[in-house]
């Protein structure tokens, strides 16, 4: 899942953009202009915008996604805990309002409560046949044994699953498992897949040449 993340506080918004990334691709944002060229790519599957940015107002930013159709999920993160606001913020038309300071845990269960109303889906597991996936656990299991994996297996099994009957390119793959300083080597992705297909089956992980990896809807 591709998260937009609009903040303009450079040290909290590295904390949360390295929080989330276990979980979520993510792309930051810090001003309303950059914030507006990202979502005219429509390539996100939620924002958390904060509303207070350098150039501009958050809700008001909001306000005109909302007029010009666009349905993304947006969770409001912000420090404005009056009343009026979190009525203002939700009648604007966020799906949530989380005020700051906050629990990088809570934001992530939010984020991915949001994300299973959005995809219809009830249940915080992920199945595909007999492979279990829970998220918010981080631990999976295949014909009912636990499944040993490492943060980074568990980061290629995340989004794969997440993207199911769509392709996920190598580029995609890394900026889930590796932050802005680090370097990834260039077969990392590759080793990481290997490791994982021989876990949960080969035939659960296809390639697309020359454009990455795709986990069918269906094992």
């Amino acid at each position: 899942m591709t998260l937009l993340l609009i903040e303009d506080d450079r040290m909290l918004g590295k904390a949360i953009a390295d929080g989330l990334r276990p979980r979520f691709q993510v792309e930051w944002v810090k001003t309303v202009a950059d914030a507006e060229a990202a979502l005219a790519t429509d390539g996100f599957d939620l924002a958390v915008l904060d509303l207070g940015l350098p150039d501009g107002s958050g809700l008001d930013l909001l306000k005109r996604e909302r007029r010009q159709g666009n349905k993304l999920p947006v969770l409001i993160l912000t420090a404005r805990d009056a009343i009026q606001d979190r009525l203002a913020g939700l009648n604007t038309g966020a799906d949530d309002y989380l005020t700051k300071p906050f629990d990088l845990n809570e934001l992530i269960a939010r984020c991915e409560a949001i994300l299973r109303r959005a995809q219809g889906r009830a249940s915080p597991l992920i199945e595909q046949g007999d492979l279990v996936y829970e998220p918010a656990a981080r631990t999976a299991s295949l014909a009912g044994e636990p499944l040993h994996l490492s943060a980074r297996e568990l980061a290629v099994l995340d989004i794969l699953l997440a993207n199911r009957g769509r392709v996920v390119s190598k580029n995609q793959i890394e900026e889930r498992l590796y932050s802005a300083d680090e370097v990834a080597e260039s077969n990392t992705v590759e080793v990481h897949v290997s490791h994982l297909r021989r876990k949960i089956g080969r035939d659960r992980i296809r390639t697309v040449r020359g454009l990455g990896y795709m986990m069918p809807k269906r094992p």
